[in-house]
């Protein structure tokens, strides 16, 4: 037999005739119809007390309310306004349990102690469930949220790697003061190790090239092996961008990018937030933007 969900389940559960002073309704089992069902629902219950405990959070000692709300829901039939307070309940449950804690998560990591407004986050929501924007519309809420949690994020990244951006700040700082490093804009600097002659890539033009990356610690983190590579010039971090629109072909710099021109408050791969980065980049070849 086919097994149906846990929400039929709860559906035919709920049609027998009559219930029992805690909430459970009784068996009445007169026809070949009523054991069917019977016997139906109690199959469809199979795994469900483990995912009430490990998904929904529910133990046996909340059972008798589960087993309430069940009989509510599943008799509410087609009572549209009964369907719409069970909706209500359903979404603001998930609110609680599942975006608020994602949301927290996001912007203060393991940090329990903070937390964005449960009530401004319903006033938001229920502004935008019935259409009310006088305080801001939808497309600005969403780039306010955005810039907010950015904002957030990067000042809760600083508290954990304020050292690593300190070092890296000062690693950039000594680098300007080398002898033979040139400067381009936004902080990024470059060494001369061959000058090509060839043309100069713009941002959109697709590149290729030979690069090895490290951290200030001199860890390699990444390489070509024998092979380029190609790319567009402004599908990269920005440092690497400033770098290749003044590079001749034909070239080979040793790059000196700072943290906020290359990946910020972001942690990629084994390269941890606030890092400045250096580059050997050599520009092999260089073909117009289709």
């Amino acid at each position: 037999m086919k097994k149906t969900s846990f929400i039929m389940a709860a559906a035919l559960v709920a049609t027998m005739a009559s219930c029992s002073k805690s909430g459970a309704p009784k068996a009445d089992l007169k026809t070949d119809v009523d054991s069917l069902s019977y016997s139906i629902g109690l199959a469809q219950t199979q795994g469900l007390k483990a995912y009430l405990a490990n998904t929904v959070g529910i133990d046996t000692t909340d059972m008798a309310e589960f087993i309430k709300g069940l009989n509510e829901g599943a008799n509410a039939g087609d009572d549209k306004k009964k369907m719409a307070y069970f909706a209500g309940v359903q979404i603001g449950q998930q609110i609680s349990q599942q975006m608020m804690k994602g949301i927290n998560y996001e912007l203060y990591g393991e940090d329990s102690t903070q937390t964005i407004s449960l009530k401004n986050f319903m006033a938001g929501f229920v502004s935008g469930v019935n259409g009310k924007t006088d305080i801001m519309t939808v497309e600005q809420a969403q780039e306010l949220a955005t810039k907010k949690m950015e904002s957030i994020k990067k000042e809760q990244m600083e508290k954990k790697y304020g050292d690593n951006k300190k070092k890296s700040e000062e690693y950039m700082a000594n680098i300007a003061k080398k002898a033979g490093v040139k400067a381009l804009a936004n902080g990024v600097y470059y060494e001369v190790i061959t000058e090509g002659k060839g043309a100069i890539p713009a941002d959109t033009s697709r590149v290729k090239v030979k690069y090895e990356g490290k951290l200030i610690d001199g860890t390699v983190f990444d390489k070509t092996e024998t092979d380029p590579i190609t790319f567009s010039c402004n599908a990269v971090i920005p440092g690497w961008t400033e770098a290749l629109t003044h590079m001749p072909v034909g070239s080979k710099w040793i790059v000196y990018i700072p943290q906020d021109q290359a990946y910020g408050a972001r942690e990629a791969g084994n390269i941890k937030p606030f890092s400045a980065l250096t580059f050997t980049i050599e520009l092999i070849d260089i073909e117009s933007a289709k």
